[in-house]
């Protein structure tokens, strides 16, 4: 079986170093395992759709404007 090294944080170790009954190895193997399936879901999700990365980037911003617009509308509300 190929060996995979990760890089993490020294907080996150010690924390893991806390919990010795987890196996850690198999914890990332699954987490890796899960994304790689959903990712592929993804991909085979996108390959049918038409809409193009500009259409999305243009429903992207219209959605950020009307949060900004509630957001907006709320803060007004509240003074």
């Amino acid at each position: 079986m190929p060996t995979l090294t990760l890089a993490i944080s020294a907080d996150l170790k010690n924390e893991m170093d806390t919990m010795p009954e987890l196996n850690w190895s198999e914890i990332a193997r699954e987490a890796i395992a899960k994304k790689a399936s959903e990712f592929k879901l993804f991909k085979a999700i996108v390959a049918k759709s038409k809409l193009k990365q500009e259409d999305a980037i243009v429903i992207g911003e219209k959605i950020k404007e009307d949060i900004y617009r509630e957001y907006k509308k709320r803060l007004k509300e509240m003074k």
